[in-house]
């Protein structure tokens, strides 16, 4: 079993916004759970020391993504080359909150920088680039909901990878035992970790 907290599918489905920009996560009052895909040579080091070290490359950007179904699309539950190992990393929720407040969107967003020139600026400068994508079903549908990535970097890798992680957890085998009902289109029978809408973040997109 995972320590992560887990809901049937449908129950959670139900009172998940059915569109706009929102951050579904797992998260309390001091942490937030975000999720990766890795080789087994990163992830079981991750999972089995607590911190992210070995073979992870803090010269590379790496992407946290705080919805489990966006991250099962990613790594098509867990099967895709180099994305065998499913990390739950819980980190301190005022980290998370840093790292919101560092970000720069991955396109131009004229509501944000006067022009493009002045965002490709803040894109150079800054250690957290922020992404919306079509959220998923657990089939891989697109959504009308959109779900955040974040692509972390330098400094911010940096700590990331050790000083505001909690706990990682290998969550492998229940994506494996998950994806047996996705591919049965069981929905019913489908448990994801619980999430809900992450508050008091605005739009930075």
């Amino acid at each position: 079993m995972v320590r992560l907290a887990t809901e049937p599918y449908l129950s959670q489905v139900r009172r998940w916004p059915p569109f706009g920009r929102h951050i579904l996560a797992q998260f309390d009052g001091e942490s937030i759970v975000v999720y990766q895909a890795y080789r087994p040579a990163i992830g079981h080091f991750a999972a089995s020391q607590g911190y992210f070290g070995g073979e992870f490359r803090l010269t590379r950007m790496s992407w946290i993504k705080p919805n489990f179904l966006w991250m099962m699309y990613r790594s098509g539950w867990g099967t895709k080359a180099g994305q065998e190992v499913i990390l739950a990393v819980r980190l301190w929720r005022s980290a998370f909150d840093e790292i919101l407040a560092a970000a720069v969107p991955s396109s131009f967003a004229p509501q944000l920088y006067s022009t493009r020139s002045a965002w490709q600026r803040h894109v150079k400068q800054s250690s957290v680039r922020l992404q919306w994508d079509p959220a998923r079903h657990p089939s891989g549908a697109k959504l009308e909901r959109r779900a955040i990535q974040l692509g972390l970097r330098g400094e911010v890798l940096a700590r990331y990878a050790q000083d505001w992680v909690l706990d990682i957890e290998d969550i492998s085998e229940f994506v494996a035992q998950q994806y047996e009902f996705v591919r049965a289109q069981d929905w019913e029978s489908l448990q994801t970790p619980t999430e809900y809408v992450y508050p008091g973040i605005g739009n930075r997109e």
